[in-house]
């Protein structure tokens, strides 16, 4: 990691039953040079921190080089008059940020 890619790191994801909506992730702060401790925040929380302006994108392990990769920006989408965080800007009624491991 040579720079800051986001605010906060995106690293796994728990969907709902549904698999519609994200209830938790696990968000790292992005610390420039190195990634810090996960925690799991709610969904809620990060459109909230989203709306206000924090920026997040995610991240995936790469064992091969024991290092985070840069996956992609995280950004709310509105279909229909409800909120979504998703990784593309298409117009699908669900949360999507990629092929994240799961918790």
């Amino acid at each position: 990691m040579a720079s800051q890619w986001a605010d906060y790191l995106i690293s796994a994801v728990r969907y709902n039953a549904a698999e519609t909506h994200i209830d938790k992730v696990r968000a790292h702060p992005d610390k420039g040079e190195s990634v810090g401790s996960g925690t799991e925040t709610s969904r809620t929380r990060i459109v909230s921190l989203l709306e206000a302006g924090t920026t997040f994108a995610t991240i995936v392990w790469n064992s091969a080089t024991k290092s985070w990769n840069y996956g992609a920006e995280v950004a709310i989408i509105a279909v229909a008059g409800e909120k979504y965080i998703r990784t593309d800007p298409d117009n699908t009624k669900s949360d999507n940020l990629g092929q994240l491991p799961r918790f």
